[in-house]
């Protein structure tokens, strides 16, 4: 039915939406937001009658009609949020959002991280915040671990500002009694036209279909509209039946122009939601309080900024309305704080330098006391995970000192960057060597090879692993081998884990940057190799019931992935976790300009060996030719009889795996889950730098690489297409995700249509859509507010075998954040966990029957100057006491295909598996 509701200032409008009613609403709770007397259910949630005696207070005015208070002269000067996290991977791209509109970034608290006497202390005692925004987060409002304190926030906090994002809005609607439903259809990644009623958070925002209002969605679960009780109105709505993907008609080198700021492109209709309109967005009827299914905070939404913007004068003007002296209280307060003298700041700095780095692995901290926001206000440091103080330490710095050589256009007279590394690091097996190869060098994807084996004095191995189930008292810690240029070795055990370690080795080293003026590149030495995935052993487990009755299990919380705040899993790895050479002499290959560089590191005073010399006389007595390379191209003819790879699950499992993450998306828990498994083929004596040399040319890729760690009896044959992340020496932080992939065609016509069923695939848009914006969460962690973007969405790249959808974000990195501080933010890659990325990893780990080991980590170099380049291990044969493990997957979403995603897994294991076979 329509109904039509007027307010002191404006007109309500909600015709579109079915079946809305005011009631008397029962109010399901968590039992202890609950005082002691109230009935509790073997479910574990209390019904208590919501009456009108609960609502504290009708506030004067309505804050659903427009903007009615103008004084500007009495405008805050920013705005304090404290923005709570729903263990979501898209709250960062909140807090870029508010950073920059309120003038001072808010502080991040996940939902379990303050007792309600925190909260109630920090907003009503101390009046440390101005609104609150609710952040989207997995699951449902209906299940107390998912949705924490939020509910009491909602029920409490009547007359503070509330915005509720997607859970955040169910949230709302739940503590004041309407149901929660599964969605006509999940829809993940996807866009809806919205129709509003032009209150005041969409105030200047157009409406209706094709008005240029497109938004998108990630969720599985709504408000039931007919559940709505009388305290809440709606406020906007889908403006059509359909979900549509981010579909582009423009040409892709005008998009990146489009991105920023809340712009839109228009989008074709395909395979939409046949029902009936759904509710986007409520407001209570008496309080501050407004909740948006949608995602304000997307990429490809339209006027994202513009809602934020508009939550922000809500919450100036009620303010102004409720304490007309509480702006200029604010302001004085403010600029009393700011007025803090650089001695004293200095000495804040220096008390801070000089504490160890012992809390760098914690992702959140305490609420800052006001004074420290206002002092803090510039470094944009709270609210975030404790960054370490990047200042050299005053023990145990390394003076490095740079040597280098430079050769014009000698690179082809030479025989390329494979010829250069064949004759001068493929004897004995190339043991102790490394390749990072930009085999493919197409359309600037890559243009540098660094390459190397056993060098000098500062040369040393890192061989890192794990404890076993025998340590039940470690969070992520492992041992740690270390063996140096000599042949000695180390043992230690890490307390605090891989990346704190190798953060105090990179924070160790000192330089002058006039030592690599006129370099191109960004390494000159450092630390090079790989870290590991999902690799632990299982130590007990709970089973975790969600709203829905799924079911699945919960291990412990250590190994690398854990170090990044996420849980582990319940397999180990045989190889180790992670495993990196100290490259103290190296040699480049510019492919772009055909020169060639040879760089050494020593230590200051230390004695410069003869390096240099002897590696240029090499390079210039090089020929050309090479009879490895006449081995490799011999080697490729597939005898029947050769026992082929074996997946670890077959098509039947795999593709009932499929079947069960589709479940968990309809049920709420995740938007996206990348899944994945292992194929496995022994393997007689072989030569891996050959077959490796097979793959690259058969499979070329910009992010190839090749690590031969021969005490481990391990070497990685990586044909990788995707960067998982970089940062140069400009502090610019990249991210390439790929998402979408498909099949070339056997001839030119057929190819170009596979590309176009790609660039134009709904299924593949929603699954890149989905990371860019995990990808762009990741960066606001560490970067500076107002940085992050998207210079290329979803172009479609194309590869010897396959074509694939590529996506760009970068960001200027904070100055008081660490090269190791950037990887630990967004490992793993989100491109091979899903979102939201927590969540994701709990529900993958209790599919997937085996480690990932290497496979889908990240293989690359950290320079000394604290710059890296780190690749996601993909397409990649890993080789290790003799046998060849190639892993495999794909994206799901709510729109797979079990039998279509069984498919792409095979697909990407193909041009690895080929090579093998092949060369074996």
């Amino acid at each position: 039915m329509n109904t039509a509701l007027c307010s002191t200032t404006s007109e309500l409008k909600y015709h579109g939406v079915d079946g809305l009613r005011g009631r008397d609403v029962s109010l399901v709770v968590p039992k202890s937001f609950l005082k002691v007397g109230d009935c509790y259910n073997k479910k574990g949630r209390t019904h208590v009658q919501v009456c009108s005696h609960l609502m504290r207070g009708h506030l004067e005015g309505s804050f659903m009609g427009k903007k009615g208070l103008e004084e500007p002269n009495r405008k805050l000067e920013f705005v304090r949020t404290l923005l709570i996290d729903n263990y979501d991977s898209y709250t960062y791209n909140i807090y870029q959002e508010l950073s920059t509109i309120n003038g001072l970034p808010p502080v991040v608290v996940r939902n379990d991280e303050w007792t309600w006497e925190d909260v109630f202390r920090y907003l009503y005692i101390e009046k440390e915040f101005d609104n609150i925004v609710i952040s989207p987060g997995p699951g449902s409002p209906t299940c107390p671990a998912d949705i924490g304190i939020c509910l009491r926030l909602l029920l409490e906090c009547w007359n503070i500002p509330i915005l509720g994002v997607c859970l955040g809005h169910q949230a709302l609607g739940y503590v004041h009694g309407a149901e929660i439903v599964h969605a006509p259809e999940p829809v993940h990644g996807r866009l809806s036209d919205i129709e509003h009623n032009e209150c005041s958070l969409f105030h200047g925002i157009p409406s209706g279909r094709n008005s240029g209002f497109k938004v998108v969605r990630y969720h599985s679960l709504v408000i039931d509209a007919e559940s709505l009780p009388k305290e809440l109105i709606p406020i906007a709505w889908t403006a059509s039946t359909d979900a549509p993907s981010y579909l582009d008609t423009l040409k892709f080198d005008t998009v990146s122009t489009q991105l920023k700021n809340g712009s839109c492109r228009p989008s074709i209709h395909s395979n939409g939601i046949q029902s009936r309109k759904v509710l986007m967005g409520i407001t209570h009827t008496s309080r501050p309080h407004y909740g948006v299914q949608f995602h304000p905070e997307s990429v490809a939404t339209c006027h994202g900024s513009k809602i934020f913007r508009n939550f922000r004068e809500i919450t100036e003007d009620y303010w102004l309305t409720s304490r007309s002296s509480f702006v200029n209280e604010r302001n004085i307060h403010y600029n009393a704080c700011m007025q803090v003298s650089h001695a004293s700041q200095l000495l804040s700095e220096v008390s801070r330098s000089r504490r160890s780095m012992n809390n760098s692995n914690e992702l959140h901290r305490e609420a800052p006391r006001p004074v420290q926001l206002a002092r803090d206000a510039d470094k944009s440091s709270f609210g975030m995970f404790n960054m370490v103080n990047f200042q050299h330490p005053i023990v145990g710095v390394k003076f490095l000192k740079l040597k280098w050589r430079k050769f014009d256009h000698l690179a082809s007279q030479v025989g390329g960057a494979r010829n250069v590394f064949c004759e001068l690091f493929g004897d004995n097996k190339a043991e102790n060597t490394f390749w990072l190869d930009s085999s493919s060098t197409e359309k600037g994807r890559a243009r540098f090879s660094f390459m190397g084996g056993k060098g000098g004095s500062l040369w040393k191995q890192l061989t890192f692993r794990l404890s076993d189930q025998s340590d039940m008292n470690f969070k992520s810690g492992g041992h740690l081998l270390i063996e140096d240029a000599r042949g000695s070795t180390k043992s230690s055990f890490l307390e605090e884990g891989f990346f704190d370690f190798l953060n105090k080795e990179l924070l160790s080293f000192a330089y002058d940057e006039k030592d690599y003026e006129g370099l191109p590149f960004d390494f000159y030495g450092g630390y090079i190799g790989y870290i590991g995935m999902l690799n632990t052993y299982p130590i007990g487990h709970d089973l975790i019931e969600t709203s829905y009755g799924s079911v699945f299990e919960l291990c412990p919380r250590y190994n690398l992935k854990v170090e990044c705040g996420v849980p582990s899993n319940r397999h180990k790895s045989k190889t180790p976790d992670a495993c990196f050479f100290f490259a103290d002499n190296l040699v480049v290959i510019d492919h772009c300009n055909d020169d060639v560089y040879i760089l050494s590191v020593h230590e200051e005073n230390k004695p410069v060996t003869s390096w240099l010399d002897d590696t240029e006389q090499k390079i210039l007595c090089l020929r050309a030719s090479s009879t490895r390379k006449e081995q490799s191209l011999q080697a490729a003819t597939i005898f029947p009889c050769k026992p082929a790879f074996i997946s670890d699950k077959s098509r039947e499992d795999y593709i009932k795996d499929v079947q069960n993450c589709l479940k968990y998306i309809k049920d709420g828990e995740s938007y996206e889950l990348c899944l994945t498994t292992q194929l496995r083929k022994g393997l007689r004596e072989i030569d891996s730098l050959g077959l490796y040399l097979h793959l690259r040319e058969k499979n070329p890729a910009p992010y190839a690489a090749w690590l031969n760690f021969s005490k481990e009896d391990l070497c990685i044959c990586c044909s990788s297409p995707e960067r998982f992340l970089r940062l140069d020496k400009n502090d610019i932080v990249e991210a390439k995700p790929i998402k979408g992939t498909i099949a070339r065609g056997s001839t030119q016509e057929e190819d170009e249509q596979l590309k176009l069923r790609l660039q134009y695939s709904e299924k593949d848009q929603a699954e890149n859509l989905m990371i860019v914006d995990l990808l762009r969460n990741d960066l606001g962690r560490v970067c500076k507010p107002g940085s992050v973007h998207v210079p290329h969405l979803m172009d479609v790249e194309s590869y010897a075998t396959v074509h694939t959808m590529v996506s760009t974000i970068r960001g200027k990195k904070r100055a008081n954040v660490s090269a190791v501080d950037c990887v630990r933010a967004a490992f793993p890659g989100g491109s091979m966990t899903g979102a939201p990325k927590l969540r994701s990893m709990e529900l993958l780990d209790s599919i997937e029957s085996c480690s990932r080991g290497i496979y889908s980590g990240s293989i690359g170099f950290f320079s000394y100057n604290r710059t890296f380049d780190l690749n996601i291990v993909i397409r990649t044969v890993v080789i290790h006491e003799g046998e060849a493990s190639i892993g495999a997957g794909g994206a799901i979403v709510a729109l797979s295909n079990p039998e279509d995603e069984y498919e792409e897994m095979i697909l990407k294991a193909r041009a690895p598996a080929k090579a093998v076979m092949e060369f074996d």
